[in-house]
C-alpha cells in the first residue's frame, strides 16, 4: 500500500489570564493543542500526518492546489476562515497571495479529499467568526451554512444516531456512541448523503465535489464538545480513519 498522507489545520489555541489578587494582579500565557486524539488515531493505521497549529497555518498552509495536492486528504479542524484568507503578507504588508480558500476547493475538485470539523471557529462557530458562509469551502462541502452563530450546545448531552449503517464510514461501528456536549448546526445539500445525526441536526454529512470527495463533521474531535467517553471510545480511530479514508477515495 503506498503512503497516505493527510493535512491537519487547526487545533491549538493560546489563552492570554489576568489574575487579579487584591491591589496586584500578574498575567499568564499558555498554548494548547487538541489534534492529539485525532492525529493518534489516524497514525495509528497508517496515515502520515502533517499538522500545522492554527499560526503555523496562517503562513504555512499551501496556497494552490498542485501543493495541497501532495496529500490525500485535506482537514481543517476548528480554524477559521480569516487565518487561511489574510497570510501575514498580505495583513502586514499588502501583497497579493493566492486564495486559499479557493486552493481548498480546487484541490477538492480535482480528486483531493477533504474533511471540515466543527468547532468554536469552523463552519460559522462562535458569534459566525468562523466565516465558511459563502465561501469556496462552503461550495466544496456536501452541507450548506447558516449565516450565524450556527452553535447548538448540549452541556446535558446528545447522542449520535446512525442513520446510514451502510456507508463506509461507519462500517463495523456499533449503533451505541458516546454522546457529544455540542455541535454546529448544518444543512446537508440535495444528493449529499447524510451518515449519522446529531439531536434534529446532521452530524456526518458526506459528498462528492467534481472528481473529489468531502465530509463534514458537525462536531469536535476532542474536547469539549467531544467529551473523555467519546474520544476513548473504542470505535474512535475507526471512525476517524474511515472517514479520512473514504474522503481519500479509498472506498
Amino acid at each position: 500500500m503506498s503512503l497516505r498522507r493527510v493535512l491537519i489545520a487547526g487545533e491549538s489555541w493560546t489563552v492570554h489570564s489576568i489574575h487579579q489578587k487584591g491591589f496586584d494582579s500578574f498575567t499568564t500565557t499558555e498554548y494548547a493543542e487538541g489534534v492529539r486524539w485525532l492525529r493518534d488515531a489516524l497514525e495509528a493505521d497508517g496515515w502520515s500526518v502533517t499538522y500545522q497549529p492554527a499560526h503555523v497555518a496562517a503562513r504555512d498552509f499551501p496556497s494552490t492546489p498542485e501543493a495541497l495536492a501532495e496529500f490525500d486528504c485535506v482537514i481543517l479542524s476548528d480554524i477559521g476562515a480569516n487565518t487561511l484568507l489574510l497570510h501575514p503578507d498580505t495583513f502586514s504588508r499588502s501583497k497579493v497571495l493566492p486564495n486559499r480558500l479557493h486552493a481548498i476547493r480546487d484541490y477538492v475538485a480535482a480528486g483531493g479529499g477533504f474533511v471540515m470539523v466543527g468547532g468554536y471557529l469552523t463552519f460559522q462557530g462562535i458569534e459566525a467568526k468562523g466565516q465558511y458562509a459563502g465561501t469556496a469551502i462552503e461550495e466544496a462541502l456536501p452541507v450548506t451554512l447558516f449565516h450565524r452563530d450556527d452553535r447548538v450546545e448540549c452541556p446535558q448531552g446528545v447522542l449520535p444516531k446512525v442513520v446510514a449503517g451502510d456507508h463506509a464510514i461507519v462500517a463495523g461501528l456499533d449503533q451505541a456512541w458516546p454522546a457529544l456536549l455540542g455541535y454546529n448546526q448544518i444543512t446537508a445539500k440535495p444528493g449529499a448523503n447524510v451518515v449519522a445525526t446529531v439531536g434534529a441536526d446532521p452530524l456526518i454529512v458526506a459528498g462528492g465535489f467534481g472528481k473529489g470527495r468531502s465530509v463534514a463533521f458537525a462536531s469536535d474531535c476532542g474536547p469539549h464538545w467531544a467529551p473523555p467517553p467519546f474520544v476513548d471510545w473504542s470505535g474512535y480511530g475507526r471512525l476517524w480513519s474511515q472517514m479520512v479514508g473514504w474522503a481519500a477515495g479509498e472506498n
